[in-house]
């Protein structure tokens, strides 16, 4: 019997109704599949009842990773990498209209959103992103302007993902049991029609410095990014605001100016 490892956030999902909601979200039929993270192979096992064209597995856990060898040995379908998903070239991987799931370790989770948000090619081939997260995380994640939960990571991921929450994952749904809620999210790429930030980094970077001090106004931080005339080109920009008062198109234009230097 295999034991989670703490060390690597493993929480492994075992209610077979939330293992049924999150493959019942999308087609899976003839799609090539991708499964971040698949742990003992509950989802996996239901994935390939709904006959997917190939199914991809990124595991970390060399021992998971062993006996999901031997537990899918005589399917053709599936392809199985040891591999670490923040070092991987998933992007090299994902064929088109792909879906990728991933029951994510908690530990990790924002990294590997981040990791896929970066994608250098953009409208990226996967059609459909179904991820579980903390609660907490996928509120942030989900954020909207001049709400509590508007955030570093809900503008980064509001610039080239639609998301949609779908539903909440009960500790008691895991072995073992966390010790938080979880969520889960259905996210789609976009392509932003009014802003052309070519590298994401620099709207990471730039979200990154204005909201290190989220407290307090921006004045001295953006000063640090921007020169005077560069700020005086953003339109209804206020030096007085805090971070979490400044709408989204504005970090987009923050970065474009950036960009074009």
């Amino acid at each position: 019997m295999r034991y989670a490892k703490k060390s690597l956030g493993q929480n492994f999902l075992i209610d077979k109704n939330i293992i049924d909601k999150i493959i019942n979200l999308t087609n899976i039929e003839n799609r090539d599949i991708v499964e971040i993270g698949p742990g003992k192979g509950a989802l996996t096992e239901e994935i390939l009842k709904k006959k997917p064209k190939s199914l991809t597995l990124i595991e970390k856990d060399i021992n998971l990773v062993k006996d999901l060898k031997i537990k899918f040995s005589e399917d053709k379908k599936i392809k199985i990498f040891n591999k670490d998903i923040l070092d991987f070239d998933l992007e090299g991987l994902v064929k088109d209209k792909a879906i990728i799931f991933g029951n994510l370790p908690f530990n990790i989770s924002s990294q590997i959103l981040v990791k896929i948000i970066k994608f250098k090619n953009w409208e990226p081939k996967f059609k459909d992103l179904i991820f579980m997260f903390q609660k907490e995380l996928g509120e942030k994640i989900l954020g909207k302007y001049k709400t509590k939960n508007y955030s570093r990571i809900s503008i980064l991921t509001s610039y080239r993902l639609q998301s949609r929450k779908e539903f909440l994952v009960s500790e008691n749904c895991f072995f073992p049991k966390p010790k938080v809620t979880s969520i889960v999210i259905h996210f789609k790429p976009k392509k932003n029609k009014f802003f052309n930030i070519k590298n994401i980094s620099t709207l990471e970077k730039v979200t990154n410095i204005l909201f290190s001090n989220k407290r307090k106004m921006i004045n001295k931080n953006i000063k640090k990014i921007l020169s005077k005339n560069e700020i005086s080109k953003i339109p209804q920009i206020s030096l007085q605001a805090r971070p979490s008062e400044l709408k989204p198109e504005i970090y987009y234009k923050i970065a474009e100016l950036i960009e074009v230097r």
